[in-house]
């Protein structure tokens, strides 16, 4: 047997054997841009875990566009949470008898451990002076986003430059509309998922304007050095939230639902919120939030429920079949 082959049996035996050690396994389907948060939570409960309940736990993930990753869990994929950025991700799979009705009431802030805010990443020294939605807007401008049908930041953007035009002087939906359709025609391609939008927009130099969460900018500073872009922040966006639930028929199937339970109410912690923060998402703890407050500067932000009436209310009139947004998409 060749060296390589040699290692590699090794390696299956090890993740075999390290399987077979786990008192439990869970499984976290999770949105595309969430891979460094869990990276860095995982191992963290994992601790916790095993000192409060002498379990040891094997952690995967799936992460992805937030609605496939849904769509996923509904054809079979058995997670055992769901940690999404869109609450009608969510209502999706309470809809389908899998996530529990009254999920939202299951753990505090509306089962939204952390916040964060939809921002521009520019290219070093702005060259297109993008500073708001109208900017975006222009004609020359190249703007990178995740499709909106299939992505929570894809939707998280339309939605907030559409509150920002709705909240123009003589702004109504028939001028937000139009407004999104001169945006969208920016917009050379739809991205899978966020983390894909960044790769388009810093490695492959696609775009004048990235538009995502702003936790995504540390990412992006990590890995390509802060001299690489600039953030921009609108003087509207939305207050994206990333709610969380148990799947309930899966849990139940293996078993894990207190394993589950507590992984999701780790997240609000001490250290499931520290570990929030140090990945750039605004913490619900306010002494945390108040500690962190020179990397979270002060924006003006909606919520869903205040311009669209919810998140369900949004969905149904922009992103399901024939919404505004394929009315708008046709046209472009």
């Amino acid at each position: 047997m060749s060296s390589f082959r040699k290692s590699v049996s090794a390696l299956l035996l090890s993740l075999v054997a390290s399987a077979a050690l786990a008192d439990a396994t869970l499984l976290n389907a999770s949105y595309d841009v969430a891979r460094d948060v869990y990276k860095d939570f995982n191992p963290m409960f994992q601790k916790y875990w095993k000192a409060k309940a002498g379990e040891s736990l094997e952690l995967k993930q799936s992460h992805g566009g937030s609605t496939k990753q849904v769509r996923a869990v509904a054809d079979g994929l058995e997670a055992d949470v769901v940690t999404m950025n869109q609450a009608n991700d969510i209502e999706f799979l309470a809809d389908k008898g899998l996530v529990a009705k009254d999920w939202a009431k299951k753990f505090p802030n509306n089962a939204s451990p952390y916040t964060s805010a939809m921002v521009f990443i520019v290219r070093k020294g702005n060259p297109k002076a993008i500073k708001d939605w109208s900017d975006v807007a222009a004609p020359g401008v190249q703007m990178i986003i995740p499709h909106p049908k299939n992505t929570g930041n894809g939707r998280n953007t339309y939605l907030s430059a559409w509150a920002w035009a709705l909240k123009q002087p003589g702004g109504n939906d028939q001028k937000a509309q139009e407004f999104l359709g001169k945006l969208l025609k920016n917009a050379p391609l739809f991205a899978a998922g966020g983390r894909d939008a960044t790769t388009t927009f810093m490695q492959r130099k696609m775009g004048d304007v990235l538009i995502t969460f702003e936790s995504e900018a540390e990412m992006i500073a990590k890995e390509f050095g802060k001299g690489e872009f600039e953030v921009v922040y609108p003087s509207l966006t939305m207050q994206t939230e990333f709610p969380v639930a148990l799947v309930e028929k899966v849990v139940d199937k293996k078993g894990t639902r207190k394993q589950a339970q507590a992984y999701l109410e780790y997240l609000w912690s001490k250290d499931g919120q520290e570990n929030a923060a140090q990945n750039y998402l605004r913490p619900r703890d306010p002494e945390l939030l108040k500690k962190y407050a020179a990397q979270f500067p002060a924006v003006k932000t909606f919520t869903v429920d205040e311009v669209f009436g919810g998140a369900n209310k949004a969905f149904a009139v922009h992103f399901k079949d024939g919404g505004s947004f394929d009315q708008i998409y046709v046209q472009k």
